[in-house]
């Protein structure tokens, strides 16, 4: 049975968060500066690959890991695009979790592996930055990628 996933912002009817997880994201780019999204299973929404820190991980080998679980592709990391903790960004799954997510977001390059769809993501893609604002995607991830493609001189903190 898969897990639904709603995501609220700033919304007075999100439920209250019942965990706090860390958690790792990549902006993984190809050769023509094409940015990698999945289509997630559970939302059906685009995002950046990316999930949840686990006891042995480092954050950015979580970042790696979950790369490669939801991708295939194997990546090294090779800079930050910021951390995202807004407390108004709440993530309700239809197990009963819902998380307040702390989120650390970096860049990255494949060095390896080959495009794989996983049971997290229906759909994988490298899309032209002009080409992203068309797909469905919610706007926590919106603001990760607009941060990359800003070219920022120091790390988002928020």
């Amino acid at each position: 049975m898969n897990v639904a996933r709603t995501e609220y912002f700033d919304d007075p009817s999100a439920p209250e968060p019942n965990s706090l997880v860390v958690a790792a994201s990549a902006v993984v780019t190809d050769e023509r500066g094409r940015i990698l999204l999945q289509r997630r299973a559970d939302s059906g929404l685009w995002a950046l690959p990316g999930g949840g820190m686990e006891v042995g991980d480092s954050l950015p080998g979580a970042a790696v890991r979950e790369v490669r679980e939801e991708t295939g592709l194997e990546v090294e990391i090779t800079g930050l695009v910021g951390t995202y903790t807004d407390p108004r960004h709440v993530i309700a799954y239809s197990d009963g979790e819902v998380r307040r997510q702390f989120n650390v977001c970096f860049t990255a390059r494949v060095v390896g592996g080959a495009l794989r769809i996983s049971q997290e993501s229906t759909e994988l893609r490298f899309v032209a930055p002009e080409d992203i604002g068309e797909l469905a995607m919610h706007h926590t991830q919106r603001l990760r990628v607009r941060h990359f493609r800003e070219e920022r001189g120091a790390p988002y903190l928020g």
